[in-house]
C-alpha cells in the first residue's frame, strides 16, 4: 500500500474515499484508532492508502476535485 493523502481533517478523508470509490479504486484508512484514542482533538493524522498500481489514477483524482496532496 502507499500513501495517497495524510490530514488531521476527517471530512476530507471521507471526501477522498467517496471519490476513489466512485472511481472503482480501493482504498484503506490508517491509524484511525490512533486519533480516536488521542480524544479527537485533531494532533494525529489519518492515513488514506492505495495499492500502487492505483497510485498514480488516485493523485489524478485527488487533484482533480482540488484535494491538495503532499509533497
Amino acid at each position: 500500500m502507499k500513501q495517497l493523502l495524510r490530514t488531521t481533517d476527517p471530512t476530507s478523508i471521507a471526501f477522498a474515499k467517496a471519490l476513489l470509490q466512485g472511481e472503482g479504486i480501493d482504498c484503506f484508512e490508517m491509524d484511525v484508532n490512533m486519533s480516536v484514542l488521542e480524544g479527537s482533538i485533531g494532533i494525529l493524522p489519518r492515513r488514506l492508502m492505495v495499492h500502487p498500481d492505483d497510485l498514480e489514477e488516485a493523485e489524478q483524482v485527488m487533484r482533480d476535485n482540488g484535494i491538495a496532496l503532499e509533497g
